[in-house]
């Protein structure tokens, strides 16, 4: 079956309200850990005792994004309902630019309560001295969405301003408003770049004291960037697959990781965002080696690509040709986007093994696990409900060998 021919309605399993995580736990790595071995078999252990369960001398590879405050709340007065600014995504610009953007830049938005804000009308946020810290305009609107331009008069980069102002935009299934928590436990301990507004939860789980017990088994960490964007959260709507825009969402990677990759270690992907992340390098490799042009700073992956081509190369062929193209051009980064869906029927190329905690019924994340497990996926999530772990966001975590 082409994934486009898949109905989503056959990866749903029953989520009961009262084990979707709503807070995280004391401890990071406290938190539960489903291992799903080659041979099918399962074992509940412990996140904290991971390296137990990864091979020596293997890969790690973590995405480094970091989550922003992405959700700005203009209160309207007592008793009246606020207006809240959820920032998506920058407009006509990349991520990067728009943090470090001085005085002004526009951002798709989604608007809450927008009927309250009338289309000449400037929302201002002041301090507690009736100064000016930022004032929003709209331009337009396409469909749902807003653009929005934010201007601001002090010499703070838009990171700054939203870090000042913004709040976590925590998921919808949280029912609750974001605490002060929130801001340290929704954030992987080692992220570094801001751009994203959804945290790649499977990074939650690591501390320290999991960092330097890795080092026993000389596990090697490297890291990749895929800002996550809302997306990530869009519903299913349409019967089968082929009805399903997926979301695109922004990359980078280095050449010297992509040269580890070839070498034949055993690679496990820290989340679905490093997993799609190294995918994308597989079919940006086959464009290289097929003596394609490819645009470092502009690389684009179709979610469709994976199931559209034939006579394909190795992984260790594909990933090859594509760091020679980068030394070639004297390019060390490459940096673009990824619109890959992986479902069944796609054949796993860079990863061998996915940590990542457990999604929701009827989403693109169920089909990326689907496609590493097959049918056992709903093995494992029964497992998961039936021994009490916790699901989504600050739930636990699963190592799923997958190939």
């Amino acid at each position: 079956m082409h994934p486009k021919d898949i109905r989503i309605e056959d990866y749903t399993y029953d989520l009961p309200d009262h084990r979707i995580a709503q807070h995280p736990l004391a401890k990071r790595d406290s938190s539960k850990l489903l291992v799903f071995r080659a041979d099918g078999s399962i074992e509940d252990a412990i996140f904290s005792e991971l390296n137990n369960h990864l091979p020596q001398d293997s890969l790690l590879v973590f995405n480094e994004t970091k989550v922003i405050r992405a959700r700005l709340i203009y209160p309207r007065g007592e008793g009246l309902k606020p207006i809240e600014i959820f920032c998506i995504d920058p407009y006509k610009v990349d991520i990067e630019s728009a943090m470090s953007a001085t005085g002004t830049v526009d951002f798709n938005c989604m608007v809450g309560n927008a009927k309250k804000w009338k289309d000449d009308m400037h929302l201002t946020w002041l301090d507690s001295d009736g100064n000016v810290l930022l004032n929003a305009e709209k331009l337009g609107r396409e469909g749902s969405s807003f653009q929005v331009r934010f201007t601001w008069e002090s010499d703070k980069h838009f990171a700054g301003i939203l870090e000042e102002l913004g709040h976590i935009p925590l998921p919808p299934y949280m029912r609750r408003n974001d605490e002060p928590e929130d801001v340290d436990r929704y954030q992987t301990v080692y992220a570094t770049r801001d751009g994203s507004v959804a945290a790649p939860t499977a990074g939650l789980h690591f501390t320290d004291a999991v960092f330097k017990s890795l080092e026993s088994k000389n596990v090697e960490l490297a890291r990749v960037v895929l800002h996550v964007g809302a997306g990530t959260f869009k519903p299913v709507s349409s019967d089968t697959m082929e009805g399903h825009d997926m979301h695109s969402e922004a990359i980078e990677v280095r050449r010297d990781l992509i040269e580890k990759l070839i070498d034949g270690r055993t690679v496990t992907a820290v989340g679905t965002t490093s997993c799609r992340t190294l995918e994308s390098l597989y079919w940006l490799g086959v464009r290289a080696f097929n003596g394609e042009e490819v645009d470092f700073d502009q690389v684009y992956v179709d979610q469709w690509a994976p199931y559209d081509m034939s006579d394909l190369p190795s992984p260790q062929k594909a990933l090859a040709a594509l760091a020679a193209a980068m030394k070639e051009n004297g390019r060390s980064i490459l940096r673009g986007k990824t619109q890959i869906i992986i479902a069944p029927g796609y054949e796993y190329k860079v990863i061998h093994r996915l940590i990542t905690n457990f999604h929701q019924p009827c989403s693109t994340l169920i089909l990326l696990v689907a496609a590493g497990l097959g049918s056992k996926w709903k093995k494992v999530y029964d497992h998961a409900l039936h021994s009490d772990y916790r699901f989504l966001s600050y739930g636990d975590s699963s190592l799923l060998h997958i190939r």
